[in-house]
């Protein structure tokens, strides 16, 4: 075993046998390279990544490939989802060298961490030959190799820098400058890229995109535009039909290869699933479709069931595409066997063919788009389905637990048990929530990124991992009613303020202030697979900010708009996340009360999508909004709020409703 075996990513550990002399990320390899004045290749990767585990096949399994390399460079092995602040740097490097990025990524280094040249995969023999000459650079054109680093280096930086410089005291004196025209332009550019008849953005390859979704959703609840309306039911219909909604088990592939969302890359993400439930809930709430709840129901339990749920509390990070070392074994079927174990009414529901209708075999979907509420004779075929399904080789699991995308998972499963009167759910973000504050903090208040196998990795978290820890304890107090999560949430917004905060330039750094330096300090802003930092918290901050009344919550939400303003009006689809934060801002967020025993108007709140509401009820804590109103003459009412002026406080649940749908 080399260096990787006792690593907490399973990422790494896969590699542990690899004839390569890995290293892990850190001053270890570093030095080595230094002593040796050898380059460094670096290869980032995550365990759900077909393409990754093909050049571990072809390259790092192999002896001769091995031995190559473990004379030409020091190797190291970075898992990106532990380290998404190293794989932003070297992605934005090889974006620059080679046009676009991918994973498996491979960047040679200087041993000071600067990047001189990379790719995504390589072959075999490219990847060995592309060794030898990087060598050959190396010991003969040094200079010209230390230029390119260098400025490689100077551009990553200069592409960091945001302007104008913002701080969060200047955040309430900028926010008037903001505008409606903000949004209407991010959810005139969805409607540029929107593809009417088969739903979603883009062409192929076809991802989910649920920020984009819940951005034409908040239009549509705002102005009433039906047009906006058409894109979020017409994509929730097309993705829940698709091959990439696993109509067995529920949950969602990380995408789909083809327009029509029928062939998916099998891998199934946290992170996706986590996004998808909470939007595919709000659809409901919205446009009243009962496939779209079913597709919330059927996720949540994929979700919070083995093998996705740890045993320790958390959720697991993925699975694979992969099993038996084929892509999509588990999830594909021949004509016989659907028909064999479900009978021929179920091969035509969903979509089978004798000959296949993917590579020879039947990936499972629906040819009659929305049509997903079973019949009772096909439930029944999809049980057995699932239960024939289950006795096979299961694909291979990332079973560590990502502050990150526990915290997204923790706010979906508030909200949507709350909305669906599912305590089970909200029992289980609270289970979910108590692990993190248990295995992922530490004495020193001090968070982790991620958990496996009874232990917490070394690596700090980053700025999104507290944004979104803002976001779950939040949506967990308004869920659950309980106190205690609204000042943890305000404990997470602290030291994400005090540890994060640019004051140079505004905005929240990926690393804090006392984590690792890399050549370039860099800000997350831009939505990616899952939301931008800086967007998560802007959304975050203002609720919260409502809900306690700090203002120094809702300033640096204000400035991290204000700072990135420029940057949405060029490119708005780049931060739909933020395009929330901009709608709350122009907007105001209605500020809900409710006192007393009076469950009736708080269903009635929680059972509806209202993008610009918080809600406060249960345990009394610090804030304004319960200032006043403990005492018996206020008890069983519904104080609502909007740009500090308050209404006269509601008694009745369809008068309540009433004025928050207006």
């Amino acid at each position: 075993m080399n260096r990787l075996a006792d690593e907490t990513s399973p990422y790494l550990r896969q590699h542990r046998d690899n004839p390569v002399d890995w290293y892990p990320w850190g001053a270890e390899a570093f030095d080595r390279a230094r002593g040796l004045d050898r380059p460094i290749l670096l290869s980032i990767g995550y365990s759900a990544c077909h393409w990754c585990h093909v050049m571990a096949h072809e390259s790092f399994e192999n002896d001769a490939t091995a031995a190559v390399m473990n004379e030409l460079v020091v190797s190291v092995k970075v898992d990106r989802e532990e380290r998404p602040d190293v794989d932003a740097v070297y992605m934005d490097a090889v974006q620059a060298i080679a046009g676009q990025g991918g994973w498996p990524m491979t960047v040679f280094l200087t041993p000071d961490a600067r990047p001189f040249f990379g790719g995504t995969y390589f072959p075999r023999d490219r990847f060995v030959d592309v060794l030898r000459r990087v060598d050959a650079a190396w010991r003969e054109q040094r200079a010209e190799i230390e230029s390119d680093a260098d400025r490689l280096a100077d551009a990553i930086r200069e592409g960091a820098r945001i302007s104008p410089i913002a701080t969060a005291e200047t955040g309430p004196a900028a926010a008037p400058t903001l505008s409606a025209g903000l949004v209407t332009a991010g959810v005139q550019a969805l409607r540029q890229a929107y593809d009417a008849e088969w739903g979603g953005f883009g062409r192929a390859p076809k991802f989910p995109q649920p920020s984009m979704v819940e951005l034409a959703l908040r239009a549509h609840v705002r102005t009433g535009d039906p047009g906006a309306l058409d894109m979020v039911t017409t994509t929730l219909d097309a993705m829940a039909s698709g091959g990439i909604y696993d109509h067995l088990g529920g949950g969602f592939a990380r995408y789909a290869t083809d327009r029509h969302w029928r062939v998916p890359h099998f891998e199934k993400m946290l992170y996706d699933n986590a996004l998808l439930l909470r939007l595919y809930l709000r659809g409901w709430q919205v446009a009243g479709a009962e496939h779209h709840r079913q597709v919330v129901e059927e996720t949540a339990a994929y979700l919070l069931a083995p093998p996705m749920r740890s045993p320790a509390g958390g959720i697991h990070s993925a699975e694979d595409a992969d099993s038996e070392g084929v892509e999509g074994r588990f999830y594909t079927w021949s004509y016989t066997d659907i028909v064999g174990i479900g009978g021929e009414d179920a091969a035509a529901w969903y979509g089978a063919t004798p000959a296949g209708n993917w590579e020879g075999t039947n990936i499972l979907w629906r040819p009659e788009r929305g049509r997903l509420l079973r019949p009772a004779e096909i439930e029944h075929a999809r049980r057995r389905l699932l239960a024939q399904r289950e006795a096979r080789v299961r694909p291979g699991l990332d079973d560590k637990v990502v502050t990150e995308w526990n915290a997204m998972a923790v706010a979906a499963l508030a909200e949507a048990g709350a909305a669906l009167g599912r305590e089970e759910w909200v029992g289980a973000a609270t289970e979910v929530a108590e692990f993190l504050l248990g295995s992922l903090r530490r004495p020193d208040g001090r968070w982790l990124r991620s958990w496996q196998g009874g232990r917490a990795g070394q690596h700090l978290a980053v700025a999104v991992d507290l944004a979104w820890l803002i976001e779950a304890f939040t949506r967990l107090g308004e869920a659950t009613g309980s106190a205690r999560w609204i000042s943890e949430a305000s404990r997470v917004a602290s030291a994400l303020l005090e540890g994060f905060w640019d004051d140079d330039e505004g905005g929240l750094l990926t690393v804090g202030h006392d984590g690792e330096r890399l050549i370039v300090r860099a800000k997350d802003t831009y939505d990616g697979a899952t939301p931008s930092a800086n967007g998560v918290a802007a959304q975050a901050l203002l609720r919260l900010g409502a809900l306690t009344g700090e203002e120094r919550f809702s300033s640096a939400a204000a400035a991290i708009v204000d700072l990135l303003e420029p940057t949405l009006r060029r490119h708005p689809l780049a931060g739909t996340w933020l395009l929330g934060a901009v709608d709350l801002l122009v907007g105001g967020v209605t500020e809900v009360a409710i006192t007393g025993e009076r469950r009736d108007l708080v269903e009635a709140v929680q059972s509806r999508y209202l993008p610009d509401a918080v809600l406060a009820w249960g345990e009394p804590y610090p804030s304004p909004l319960w200032e006043g109103r403990t005492g018996p003459a206020e008890e069983g009412l519904a104080f609502v709020c909007r740009d500090s002026v308050c209404l006269a406080p509601f008694a009745a649940s369809d008068a309540l409703v009433e004025e928050l749908l207006a």
